[in-house]
């Protein structure tokens, strides 16, 4: 061999081996992750769905709203899933019907009316329907960084027209090529050459799935070299139809915020809010057509472009004979038909803050963000709704411009779930989470814990104990003195247990608290669910410590559950790609507290609204409407607190400054408002007074704690713990009259 041909060989070889690297190495990067991109989904989060039976308490505007925000089109009539149409206080509803945990809802047509915020009537298909449920709103996602959101689909479940559109328009000889087409790269070559840089692709659909799988977009002859070699590879390991699957799940289709569209069926239900098969044809060309240009052919941004690229597209699609002539001419006079009230998604920053903390203790952020989990919550749009509106205007009403902030957690305390929650004054702004993560001294919210570790010792105190509300001072370390004020800066001397608490008095409080112990104090706020660090200080009983909105709703749900802690829970599901269930988060309780004290404790927090410092929550709540509560306040007004409960609702409000600076609010005149002014218009039950065994009501001369008779000066009807009351009488004489039965009334039932 001529010396002169050896180094050309040397090259050659050299050249051909570095080229069989490569191919190994693409081929082995698309073997070992095609299968796993083909399935990455992010994990999908739901409110709760609305039941709807007859005596269902709901509002006809909050009916409404509900529809509007899970998007049901407003029709003269319904005849496809996902319309609506309503008069006066009945509604027409055609539900699209839901895969919920362990079964499925098929679409109905139903009507519903509704009179006196109840639903009184629920018919379909000419008979009464015993219960439905609405399909819940998705209200966000957990995506990866790359925020790629989409809804995966069989091939099969495809509409033939739309597939085959599809290969009309991007590739027409898909199941013919070897993943790239000659007479397609030579075109772009030509265009190329003809404008000196990179301005075409002639890219089959299998190099574009390439390149949307494991490339970047930009536009040199290296990554289109990579990108033909990698989709000769995918042709060669997989079946067409695979691709075509993978390809019509992947293509990206427009970009909502932060979300990213992927795949034709997400595409369908973000522009026409309907499911993929049951798109027409003109909405079929549409989405075609925006593969081309997503931003371009946004039929939301530039609705006469998308109308043509349309146009043409169904043109296409009659010539290859996809669609007669005559369906593309009616498809072509049909309006774009888009979904002009789009899904809320992604608004409620603070509780999808809570169910992403709730998730990742127990699952990897990879799983989260791949795996299609179904995650179904608690949460209640309609009652966020109106914590938002609490919110706002109150805090427009105190009128101290931007730098108030406010924080409010709901719960439904017969389970523990937490419905709604508000992370600041501006609640689609995911930053500082403040329901979680605002950490402020408690003030006279932790009050409860003092004279609740007071109550589990009946035969010391009883709600008629006389308790010293005068000067106090406390050794502290380094020759410092600790010595407490009450708010009104005087002194009350002997007062009743319950009065102490229902006006707050810091001064009988805090004595309390040292003559309890204060080790026992804070058993009893770990007994309560508060989990973080409790300062063992005297100051402890007066709200000492860094607490959180959430600290103070886990605390309250236990004395609102009379005694029984219930770790707050967001999550009630967790179901799978494949619609299996994986996880279920029952109702866990566990009793930590004495029933009987806990009702004590209920008897004051009572008072408190109605003669104590909470008595403001009447000027929003009729007064037959009983509710439990507690103000908070701390040192200079930095924060303004309030916690409490009525029969089917807790709520906890804080509203302060982020700059922990004075707001000149005390708990009634700040959150208290937000707490009531959403109570007013949220709750629907009256907060219950049962006495429970071992307890009985007597007569008590609130002025001394002493037992009296009914119709005697100051003579007031109080509930002890059996063998509790007073062995001392005044000279009044008692009559019996049943009193038992009269103070069950007085309190009221259930409403």
């Amino acid at each position: 061999m001529p010396k002169t041909r050896r180094p050309l060989l040397k090259i050659f070889l050299t050249l051909l081996l570095v080229f069989g690297l490569v191919m190994v190495y693409l081929d082995a990067r698309i073997t070992s992750t095609f299968n796993d991109k083909m399935w990455e989904v992010p994990a999908k989060v739901y409110a709760r769905p609305l039941e709807l039976f007859v005596g269902a308490r709901v509002a006809t505007d909050d009916l409404a709203y509900e529809l509007e925000v899970l998007g049901y089109r407003k029709v003269a009539r319904p005849n496809n899933p996902g319309q609506v149409s309503r008069a006066g206080n009945r509604f027409e509803i055609y539900t699209r019907g839901f895969d919920f945990p362990g079964e499925r809802e098929s679409p109905q047509r139903v009507q519903v009316d509704v009179s006196g915020g109840r639903v009184v009537s629920l018919r379909g298909g000419g008979a009464n329907v015993d219960l439905m449920r609405l399909d819940p709103v998705q209200i966000g996602g957990i995506y990866p960084s790359h925020g790629e959101d989409r809804i995966l689909v069989r091939l099969e479940d495809v509409p033939d027209s739309l597939r085959l559109g599809l290969l009309a328009v991007e590739d027409q000889n898909f199941y013919d090529h070897w993943g790239f087409s000659i007479t397609g790269i030579l075109r772009a070559a030509f265009s190329n050459l003809r404008s000196g840089a990179v301005v075409a692709g002639g890219s089959t659909i299998t190099q574009q799935l390439v390149k949307n799988y494991y490339l970047t977009p930009e536009r040199t002859y290296i990554r289109k070299l990579t990108e033909l070699l990698m989709a000769v590879l995918l042709d060669f390991h997989y079946d067409k139809d695979q691709i075509l699957e993978s390809y019509i799940n992947e293509v990206y289709l427009g970009q909502e915020g932060p979300r990213a569209i992927h795949g034709l069926a997400l595409a369908a239900r973000h522009y026409f809010d309907t499911p993929l098969e049951q798109l027409g044809l003109h909405q079929q060309a549409l989405l075609v057509g925006m593969i081309k240009g997503p931003s371009l052919y946004n039929p939301l941004r530039n609705p006469e472009r998308a109308r043509e690229r349309r146009n043409l597209v169904l043109d296409v699609m009659a010539e290859q004979q996809v669609i007669s002539l005559e369906q593309a001419t009616v498809a072509r006079a049909m309006p774009l038909s888009l979904n002009n009230n789009q899904r809320i998604r992604d608004t409620f920053p603070a509780y999808l803050d809570l169910v992403r903390r709730q998730l990742r203790q127990e699952y990897r952020e990879e799983d989260l963000t791949t795996l299609g989990l179904s995650i179904f919550t608690a949460f209640d749009p309609i009652l966020q709704r109106q914590v938002e509106r609490s919110t706002g205007e109150v805090l427009k009403q105190l009128n101290k411009g931007d730098e108030l902030e406010s924080a409010t957690v709901v719960t439904r305390f017969d389970t523990g779930e937490v419905a709604a929650v508000v992370g600041g004054r501006e609640v689609r702004y995911a930053g500082f989470n403040r329901a979680l993560d605002a950490k402020r001294p408690a003030g006279s919210l932790l009050k409860p814990a003092v004279y609740l570790t007071a109550l589990e010792q009946p035969q010391r105190y009883t709600l008629a104990t006389p308790l010293s509300d005068t000067e106090l001072q406390v050794a502290g370390p380094n020759n410092s003195v600790w010595e407490p004020r009450n708010f009104d800066r005087q002194e009350h001397g002997d007062v009743l247990l319950h009065r102490a608490l229902s006006n707050s008095y810091n001064l009988a409080t805090a004595r309390l608290g040292m003559e309890l112990g204060l080790e026992h104090v804070v058993d009893m706020l770990r007994r309560l669910g508060i989990e973080g660090e409790i300062p063992e200080v005297p100051a402890l009983t007066l709200g000492a410590g860094a607490y959180t909105p959430m600290d103070m709703a886990a605390m309250y749900q236990s004395i609102a559950a009379g005694g029984f802690r219930m770790p707050l829970r967001s999550i009630r599901d967790i179901v799978d790609a494949n619609g299996e269930a994986l996880r279920r988060y029952p109702l866990e309780y566990d009793r930590t507290v004495s029933l009987q004290a806990v009702h004590l404790l209920h008897y004051a927090l009572r008072e408190v609204v109605r003669e104590g410092t909470g008595r403001g929550v009447y000027r929003y709540l009729p007064e037959d409407f009983a509710v439990a509560g507690k103000t908070g306040t701390t040192n200079d007004g930095r924060d303004s607190w309030f916690a409490g409960f009525s029969g089917d609702l807790l709520a906890v409000t804080w509203i302060g400054r982020d700059d922990n600076g004075g707001t000149g609010l005390t708990g009634s005149s700040g959150a208290l408002k937000v707490w009531a002014h959403f109570m007013a218009r949220a709750s629907q039950r009256s907060l219950a007074y049962r006495m429970p065994d071992g307890m009985a009501p007597h007569w008590i001369d609130d002025s001394n704690g002493l037992l009296t008779g009914e119709g005697c000066p100051d003579a007031r009807m109080m509930p002890f713990i059996e063998n509790s009351e007073p062995r001392k009488r005044t000279n009044c004489a008692s009559r019996n009259s049943g009193i038992k039965d009269w103070f069950q009334s007085l309190f009221g039932g259930e409403n």
